[in-house]
């Protein structure tokens, strides 16, 4: 049995835990789960396990953040019911993306992998501010106006919230220095994951609000942001 192939067997595994996992506990939906299931599974040819831990570990904060003290967020916009197909898509459609790119260009590959954990980097902070951010955070304010606002609107953030989600994106750039190197690429990782969170404000307030897109829309433009601004910044 060559390495490949034992590889193969330990995604496989992994991904079904996963699947089973994450339906049973009514976290993702069936097409959802096959669809991040999909989606790892383009990570591993285009990255290999690099990927594939990256989008794990976004998948263990979400979940672990949307779970916390979840009786708290009662009557609040809060992530509670299991996310669907296009909740997957707007999260890590981009990391699918450029895994794609990746394959159809193996000398970039480097650079995809930096790309992707920005993406992935900015959905974790963008799911660990909004969630814990809900539960410690002490004052909000409009992300625009800089005005006292409501708490879990479009838009509304606080300090707290926002050093969570800081840390849900060191957690995925620390991932990608444990196998590129833990060199200045991390630190631009954290950032570009906290520049992907700026970006989900932004648009949540400017546009979200107006109904002008929904918030799939803002979390996939978000997961772009987070992946441009690494490469720029790296």
């Amino acid at each position: 049995m060559t390495s490949t192939t034992i590889s193969y067997i330990l995604l496989s595994l992994l991904l079904a835990a996963g699947m089973l996992f994450s339906v049973k506990r009514h976290k993702l939906t069936r097409w959802a789960a096959f669809t991040g299931a999909f989606t790892a599974l383009l990570l591993y040819m285009a990255t290999g396990f690099a990927g594939v831990l990256m989008m794990t570990a976004f998948f263990i904060i979400g979940t672990a953040a949307t779970s916390h003290k979840k009786h708290l967020k009662q009557g609040i916009d809060s992530d509670s019911a299991p996310r669907d197909t296009w909740q997957v898509l707007a999260n890590s459609g981009t990391a699918a993306i450029l895994s794609i790119t990746a394959l159809l260009f193996p000398a970039y590959k480097n650079e995809m992998l930096l790309m992707i954990a920005g993406a992935l980097a900015t959905a974790a902070a963008d799911t660990a501010s909004s969630e814990l951010g809900i539960i410690y955070g002490r004052n909000f304010y409009n992300i625009i106006s800089w005005k006292r606002d409501t708490r879990g609107l479009d838009g509304v953030i606080s300090l707290e919230g926002t050093l969570l989600g800081l840390a849900g994106s060191f957690l995925i750039a620390l991932i990608y220095g444990l196998f590129a190197g833990l060199g200045w690429a991390v630190v631009a990782i954290s950032l570009a994951g906290a520049a992907g969170n700026l970006a989900d404000s932004l648009l949540g307030a400017v546009l979200e609000r107006r109904q002008l897109i929904d918030n799939n829309m803002v979390n996939f433009l978000a997961t772009l942001t987070g992946a441009v601004t690494a490469a720029i910044i790296a």
